[in-house]
């Protein structure tokens, strides 16, 4: 069965109230691994070409418009300290459900690493697909990956895959659309055909705006085989977190769940009578990114990194000096 993976993102706002209540919510509705993210704001770099964004010559956007100072004032109302990832990791056997992180900095490895996460299960942004040395790091703390593709070309993916192999770990490849949100017509879940020569177990992670498509790609994904759906999940008002639209709601997480338990003419018939058109969402198995996804890549490949003592950043894709 279809395991499900609640993204509780930075929808804790800071609070440790809201992330047990969040690992509450999930539990009780379904999940079967609720997963963090292990961000500290100090990691941010700033990158000059998004401090105001660039156009290029034809007219098209060539950056985005994210500034330093902004985005580290928003992001250290979030930080988690490692006491605080105990606090996760706690919470969530108290309430049975699987714990797991997504690490951005590679100088961070070995302190999240340090903690008891059961079965040493971890999640790889897309953004970090193609980032061998910080994978091979990953590898010496953690067994079982979970790893995002969605800004990832091609080629990056068969190599990171022969590298899963080398390495001898367990691990599974996500597709998703790195636009947030993306729509149905771009998802591409046909997608996860492709990654089944790759990898033992693909899945999708669901970036589609609740309000407009509901749990539809995640529903299709599900009767298509997935072995994991990854969707962020809240259990506040959407407007109130900066991924809540694109989140869930325990109620459609209970939905979802039960969904998964038909058996697969069950699910196809739900569907089509919710949602007539869902095969706009199959899309093809090979693809090509769209310019919103290549301007995230652009940005968020390299949004964290580590401090070199020398002084200056050290990228997940650079090998140390």
């Amino acid at each position: 069965m279809t395991k499900l993976i609640v993204e509780v993102c930075q929808n804790h706002n800071g609070s440790r109230e809201y992330l047990r209540e969040m690992v509450e919510a999930a539990a009780k509705n379904g999940a079967d691994i609720v997963k963090m993210q292990s961000i500290w704001s100090s990691d941010v770099t700033k990158r000059e070409r998004f401090e105001e964004g660039e156009i290029g010559p034809d007219g098209a956007m060539a950056a985005i418009k994210r500034p330093y100072d902004a985005e580290v004032k928003r992001l250290s109302k979030l930080d988690l300290t490692l006491d605080d990832h105990q606090f996760f990791i706690d919470t969530c056997n108290e309430y049975g459900v699987l714990p797991m992180t997504t690490i951005f900095a590679r100088h961070r490895i070995p302190g999240v690493a340090s903690l008891p996460w059961p079965g040493r299960w971890i999640k790889v942004a897309s953004y970090d697909c193609a980032s061998g040395p910080f994978l091979r790091e990953l590898a010496q703390h953690f067994d079982n990956f979970i790893i995002s593709t969605g800004a990832t070309y091609d080629e990056e993916i068969a190599k990171t895959a022969s590298l899963m192999q080398e390495l001898e770990k367990h691990f599974a490849f996500l597709h998703c659309v790195t636009s947030y949100p993306n729509t149905l017509e771009i998802c591409n879940l046909s997608r996860m055909e492709w990654l089944r020569q790759h990898a033992p177990e693909v899945g999708w992670s669901d970036h589609t705006k609740v309000a407009d498509s509901g749990l539809c790609a995640a529903k299709v994904a599900i009767m298509l085989g997935a072995n994991y759906i990854e969707r962020h999940f809240t259990v506040l008002p959407a407007d109130q977190t900066k991924d809540g639209p694109i989140s869930i709601s325990p109620e459609l997480l209970k939905e979802l769940s039960e969904f998964r338990a038909l058996s697969k003419e069950e699910q196809k018939a739900s569907i089509e009578r919710e949602w007539p058109n869902w095969g706009i969402t199959l899309g093809e198995p090979k693809r090509e990114m769209t310019h919103a996804e290549l301007l995230n890549r652009d940005y968020y490949r390299g949004r964290f990194a580590s401090p070199k003592k020398e002084g200056g950043w050290l990228y997940n894709w650079e090998v140390h000096e």
